[in-house]
């Protein structure tokens, strides 16, 4: 029975119709977002560095990154920002439908409309995983999917969800690395219910892990062929200790609620804790308890000894799995008319409204500039978000992009997604670093001796980059720097230099 029925009146609203106007609405915002904004760093290194299609890459799995392959093929190189990010729009839109019918199987209607109204309204799920292009996408998409042909598998008993869960797991896995932790939430939860141990007791449970590693299995066969280079990256990132710090779970914790708003991520707990107190006698929360548990705890304890920072974000397929749970406290209090749940929805979806129109109109109109010299030039907050086309642009009005094509070179992998985006292909970009992610898979590390060399350099004089560049490039001489602008206005140069590949920087074929 639906927590409104229980307390005796009407809802007051009708879920699916909502469900199809939240999505469409959000949908619209999230276009509006995508115009006002160039692609981050992130975004644009994988647009760039994944030109060439692939089973695997040095950073993640490759599903995200086909994506991009597949939106540059429809819309062409270099298309704009908002283009390349329509797969992942569409991919939240049916992640939003997902939850919405996870929520609803599991309890009732009126719970998966407002689990689905509070997915829009987290930041890391409504504004980044919604609207740019991550692996975090692909990844909800495919870890709901699992999860709803799980409970269906889990009621009916029947093998087809029992292989659909198993499908949508392999595609999760092929999106993001982190979805063995709630893949792992969900055996623990059939070990631990009477449900599921009835369940693996039968071949369909078995027959969809096999399923799932076969979905899997490009990704393995990749990394066999190129030394387990992306596990060892990933695994590195979140195990390699470091110093001991005992204090880090509350910072990670503080971190997460920021990200997903602290007054949502403090029901989001209590909800979590409740689920736990319940037990494995309540199947429903239990399964939705398992699945979130592994990431949220287990990225806390990692902070204790990890000598890299834990990114904020990686926890959040963890809160995902706790939204149901709090979607049908949210219907049960609405229905009970308890008072403060309106004004908190409300509020929460000013304060999301405010930033979304305050950093896409500041991205796109570099309105704070106005305000004060000290958001001016290379000081602006939101300079990661601006294309590099305006340095494209002066490259070509110098002549400095041929006939024929240049190499352009540069020192870090964040620069050269930036660089090679922008230039879609009028230039090889190559990274000197020593770390240049998949331009070091690509082969985008050197080129033959003697070749004639750009080299963009941000934050670096003369003296500096010959000294970082030894041994690989010769004659490095300044040019006259590039100016990248922020809405028509400089807001940074760039250091330009020419130089000469020199014979220790070449391959080995080429010495």
């Amino acid at each position: 029975m639906s927590a409104v029925a229980a307390g005796g009146r009407r809802p007051s609203l009708a879920p699916l119709p909502a469900l199809i106007g939240l999505i469409a609405g959000t949908f619209l915002l999230r276009l509006a977002f995508g115009w006002a904004l160039g692609l981050g760093i992130d975004e644009s290194y994988m647009v760039a560095a994944g030109r060439d299609l692939r089973l695997g890459y040095f950073d993640h799995p490759p599903l995200a990154w086909w994506l991009t392959w597949g939106a540059e093929r429809v819309f062409g190189s270099g298309a704009r920002p908002l283009l390349l990010r329509l797969p992942f729009m569409v991919l939240f839109a049916a992640a939003t439908a997902l939850l919405y019918r996870l929520t609803a199987r599991l309890f009732d209607r009126e719970a998966g409309l407002w689990a689905a109204i509070l997915f829009n309204l987290a930041p890391v799920f409504g504004i980044t995983t919604g609207s740019w292009i991550l692996p975090d996408g692909p990844l909800d998409a495919a870890l709901l999917g699992a999860a709803l042909a799980l409970a269906h598998a889990i009621e009916s008993g029947r093998a087809r969800w029992w292989l659909a869960s198993g499908i949508c797991a392999g595609l999760a896995l092929d999106a993001k690395y982190s979805a063995s932790l709630t893949l792992a939430g969900a055996g623990f939860f059939l070990i631990t219910t009477r449900e599921g141990r009835a369940a693996l007791r039968r071949w369909p449970v078995y027959a969809a892990l096999a399923l799932a590693l076969v979905v899997f299995s490009p990704v393995l066969a990749w990394n066999a062929q190129h030394g387990w280079a992306s596990f060892a990256f990933q695994g590195g990132r979140a195990l390699a200790g470091g110093h001991w710090h005992p204090w880090a779970p509350l910072i990670v914790f503080g971190g997460e609620s920021l990200f997903l708003l602290p007054w949502i991520w403090l029901p989001l707990m209590i909800s979590a804790f409740a689920a736990a107190r319940d037990g494995p006698r309540l199947w429903q929360s239990w399964l939705l308890l398992s699945l979130a548990a592994p990431p949220v705890i287990l990225f806390a304890i990692v902070a204790v000894w990890a000598r890299q920072k834990i990114l904020f974000h990686w926890a959040a397929p963890g809160y995902l799995f706790l939204l149901p749970l709090l979607g049908r406290a949210v219907a049960a209090r609405l229905a009970a008319r308890a008072r403060g749940i309106k004004p908190w929805l409300a509020c929460s979806a000013i304060v999301v409204l405010a930033g979304v129109l305050l950093v896409g109109s500041e991205v796109r109109f570099a309105w704070l500039a106005a305000l004060s010299p000290r958001f001016r030039g290379a000081n602006a907050p939101d300079l990661q978000a601006v294309d590099w086309t305006s340095v494209r642009d002066e490259l070509a009005e110098r002549g400095l992009l041929g006939p024929p094509p240049p190499v352009i070179a540069v020192v870090r992998w964040q620069d050269a997604g930036k660089l090679d985006y922008a230039l879609a292909g009028d230039a090889r970009v190559i990274c000197l670093g020593p770390d240049p992610r998949q331009y070091g898979i690509n082969g985008a590390t050197t080129a033959p001796v003697g070749t004639d060399l750009l080299i963009i350099a941000p934050g670096m004089d003369a003296a500096a980059l010959r000294a970082r560049l030894a041994g690989q490039v010769a004659d490095i001489a300044s040019l006259a720097p590039l100016a990248l602008r922020h809405a028509g206005r400089i807001a940074a140069l760039m250091p330009l230099f020419r130089g000469k590949m020199a014979p220790s920087g070449a391959s080995a074929e080429e010495k």
